[in-house]
């Protein structure tokens, strides 16, 4: 498995071989020493969630301040998604950047995203798994989101905004200058 770092510190692409043949496709999507050696820090897995989603579901954009706080593991099992990563954190020199990787379920691509950083996907297709290893398990007093369509960040999502199925706790969610005024954004020093 190879690890890139994305444009936003923290974020990292992780590529790993897919042997296919006429029975289907075999891929390792998750190694902690190969994410340990790219990376220089643990990824301790306290939890594990799968997502179905429909063509046009967008999540997120999510994050944690749980105190140590929760980095993540994404990967799409089958169809499709345009995953994000968000800089939220205010003392970071990317803050308010975003990525955008695209995850397929027969690509071997993962994303490994650090504690501090908002994350969000946008499902390409139809019956879209994706399953994703977290650091710290959810703890409703620590977890916050940010709209989606926020302008202030831009995400250019890649389909019309009245094609998107967004929950209604998505969408009602506040703005990133909003959680930044409330105090309720990651530091990058007390992350990375």
């Amino acid at each position: 498995m190879e690890l890139t770092p994305l444009a936003i510190e923290g974020a990292w692409i992780a590529e790993s071989p897919v042997w296919s043949d006429d029975r289907g496709f075999f891929r390792e999507w998750f190694k902690s020493e190969d994410i340990e050696k790219s990376t220089g820090k643990k990824f301790l897995i306290e939890q594990a969630n799968i997502s179905l989603s429909s063509k046009g579901t967008l999540r997120g954009i999510h994050y944690s301040t749980a105190p140590r706080g929760q980095a993540k593991w994404v990967t799409c099992v089958a169809g499709s998604i345009r995953d994000v990563i968000v800089d939220i954190r205010p003392d970071s020199k990317t803050f308010g950047k975003w990525v955008a990787v695209e995850l397929t379920g027969d690509s071997g691509k993962a994303v490994y995203i650090s504690e501090g950083l908002g994350h969000g996907f946008l499902a390409l297709e139809d019956n879209t798994t994706v399953a994703y290893l977290v650091s710290t398990p959810f703890s409703p007093t620590h977890e916050y989101e940010i709209n989606p369509l926020d302008e202030r960040i831009g995400i250019t999502w890649g389909m019309g905004n009245q094609d998107l199925r967004i929950s209604e706790k998505d969408l009602s969610a506040p703005s990133l200058e909003f959680m930044l005024g409330q105090r309720l954004l990651p530091r990058t020093s007390d992350q990375i």
